[in-house]
């Protein structure tokens, strides 16, 4: 086997695809290429395959998957981690230029993907998204009927996986190792490969983990190219599995015991060894309660976090913001790269709610969202660790005049895209609704490739937990705060909506929502938009650091669409999924006057006998800014 990343083979002759360390991948492929297809008429080839396989994880919740590939290549340079199973990443999945035929074995249910749910199995074909998937389970002539199995069981399980290039079918196949092989298969699917396999391809295995601690094992495997079945497994020779034991902390005590001449030295040493031991206990003390238990795979050893971010020094710090300091750190187990989140919190009221709701987001998963692997609570602190990005926020390529750094307008419309496809996957595509409440350039992080990931979402929790019922306390950024919302207090998706026409805005013109030192008329800038547009000289709006080298069209788009995001009537703004058809252009955005406003919602419109800068809304942004200063933000 040619082995890669993770993937090792045990001494009793396992193949361990992935451990669990976080945040990595393991590949393991035939070393030869195979030709697969007839040299006579360039049709793919039949094959056959079966392999015993083992998946274990630690927690109830799913973990990434594990698939069998057939592949052009045995190296998959800039593959992710995680959901992406090692095989692909943001800019090259579904690309048919991948040739890549994957039987995966999927334990968690990824919304961003299809999945049906978080325990199948499915073919893949240059993507993730499945052309064809099944729940895990196997026919059973006694029961006469599908009898269904839990792929992370931490069981042996085998499958089978044939294809007739006569028949153009390709059949897939699971059973525990006791059951002989079922007389149906889970699933069949009609396709020619040909368009699919060049020649010659590899064949192997690819798995990946994500941030809960995962094993996959293959025990035994068997291929067969070009007529009949694939050599049956000898079940009776299969090596034993390990055994798995639960990930928990355990402390051990050291005594050191010294040998010295004196009673009075004896006592002087014993003394200074343990104010040593309590100074360093005290220093590196947690928080941990009795019901912790249920999240402690997310919960990080402050420990390890202190020796990451080398201390917590100034010189790891990657920002300062409303909710607390953000250092960059590297763990000292995995040397995974994070940023660690250092957030003040002295209230005890609604902490384990809070916590709960911690775990509950680091479930989220999506592209354009920055993942929060976990926690750790230490004495009135909480410490959240997030992946890193490596070029920061947003915000520092748009308004700091000292980087040399700046973003194209292409650049710029691709965040912008990106932020729209986070808050609809919060909004309407995960199992819960989630508001972010906090939505602004500064929360929108880079990874290495200039995408952009919302983050920082969920803190506004803690305050709220920390807060009086009785008094009044408003959670955001000024500037991006809905009016509704700083009237009721009350959370809705129209919210968020409102913070993102603003981002929309700072995006495209370079400024934030809000100058004080600008002229009284350009303080406010929507309202400065709302002048530039009533005079048909809206681009004249535009950040000048772009120098007019944009697309006309798609800028009027955004500009257009951040004033309707804005709009002081939550009723009339649009939701998330509208907002992404507009800027991936499938409809056009509602013309925009001086006197009225025509939603794409629900086609009604209501007058404006002043203009858009006399709505309520509007004009309470305008001339009424600094009343807000007074709230408790």
């Amino acid at each position: 086997m040619s082995l890669d990343g993770l993937a090792q083979i045990t001494n009793n002759g396992i193949l361990m695809l992935a451990n669990t360390t976080n945040q990595q991948v393991g590949h393991a492929f035939y070393p030869h290429p195979l030709h697969f297809r007839n040299s006579s008429t360039g049709d793919a080839l039949s094959f056959s395959t079966t392999f015993v396989f083992a998946l274990w994880k630690s927690t109830r919740f799913g973990g990434p998957a594990m698939a069998f590939v057939i592949s052009p290549s045995k190296e998959f340079p800039g593959a992710l981690p995680g959901n992406y199973v090692g095989l692909f990443n943001t800019t090259n999945i579904g690309n048919s230029s991948n040739h890549l035929i994957a039987i995966e074995l999927d334990c968690l249910k990824n919304t961003e993907f299809n999945d049906i749910d978080g325990n199948h199995v499915g073919i893949d074909i240059n993507d993730l998204k499945s052309l064809q998937s099944a729940p895990a389970s196997y026919f059973s002539d006694k029961e006469n009927g599908y009898v269904n199995l839990t792929l992370t069981s931490g069981q042996p399980l085998q499958l089978w996986v044939d294809y007739s290039g006569a028949e153009k079918q390709l059949n897939v196949t699971l059973a525990p190792i006791n059951i002989p092989r079922p007389t149906i298969p889970l699933f069949s699917l009609k396709i020619d490969l040909s368009q699919i396999i060049l020649d010659p391809m590899y064949v192997g295995f690819s798995s990946a983990t994500y941030a809960l601690p995962v094993s996959h094992y293959v025990l035994g495997w068997s291929f067969k190219l070009n007529g009949g079945e694939a050599r049956e497994i000898n079940l009776s020779q299969l090596p034993k599995l390990p055994h798995q034991k639960g990930h928990k902390t355990r402390s051990r005590l050291i005594i050191v015991a010294f040998s010295v001449i004196g009673a009075t030295l004896v006592f002087v040493s014993i003394f200074f060894l343990i104010l040593f031991i309590v100074k360093r206990k005290n220093k590196f003390a947690e928080v941990l309660e009795d019901w912790e238990l249920d999240y402690e795979p997310h919960r990080f050893k402050y420990k390890d976090l202190y020796i990451a971010t080398k201390g917590f020094k100034d010189k790891e710090l990657l920002g300062t913001g409303g909710f607390g300091r953000v250092y960059k750190g590297v763990l000292p187990t995995t040397k995974t790269e994070v940023a660690v989140k250092r957030v003040s919190h002295t209230s005890k009221q609604g902490e384990r709610e809070f916590i709960a709701e911690i775990v509950s987001i680091g479930k989220l998963r999506h592209r354009s969202i920055v993942t929060l692997l976990g926690y750790c609570r230490r004495k009135g602190e909480l410490l959240l660790v997030y992946d890193f990005m490596p070029n920061g926020s947003l915000d520092k390529f748009i308004f700091d005049q000292t980087t040399t750094k700046t973003l194209s307008w292409c650049q710029r419309f691709r965040i912008i895209k990106n932020v729209a496809a986070a808050l609809f996957y919060l909004h309407e595509e995960w199992e819960q609704v989630v508001v972010h409440r906090d939505v602004k350039s500064s929360n929108v992080l880079l990874d290495k490739d200039l995408n952009g990931r919302l983050g920082d979402f969920g803190l506004a929790r803690l305050y709220d937990h920390g807060t009086d019922p009785q008094t009044t306390h408003v959670v955001g950024t000024l500037g991006y705060l809905a009016p509704e919302f700083c009237r009721t207090g009350k959370t809705n998706p129209s919210v968020d909506v409102f913070a993102f026409g603003a981002f929309l805005l700072e995006v495209a013109c370079g400024r934030k929502p809000i100058e004080t030192e600008a002229s009284e008329e350009c303080i406010v800038l929507v309202d400065w938009v709302i002048s530039c547009w009533s005079k048909g000289t809206i681009l004249e709006a535009v950040d000048p650091k772009l120098r007019m080298n944009y697309e006309v069209e798609e800028m009027e788009l955004v500009l257009k669409l951040g004033l309707l995001c804005s709009h002081p009537i939550p009723t009339e703004r649009p939701h998330m999924r509208q907002v992404l058809r507009y800027l991936d252009g499938e409809v056009s955005l509602p013309e925009l006057t001086p006197i009225g406003l025509r939603t794409a919602i629900d086609g009604t419109s209501f007058g404006l006998s002043k203009g858009f800068s006399d709505v309520s809304g509007w004009s309470y942004l305008r001339s009424g800014y600094h009343r807000l200063q007074n709230l408790s933000l």
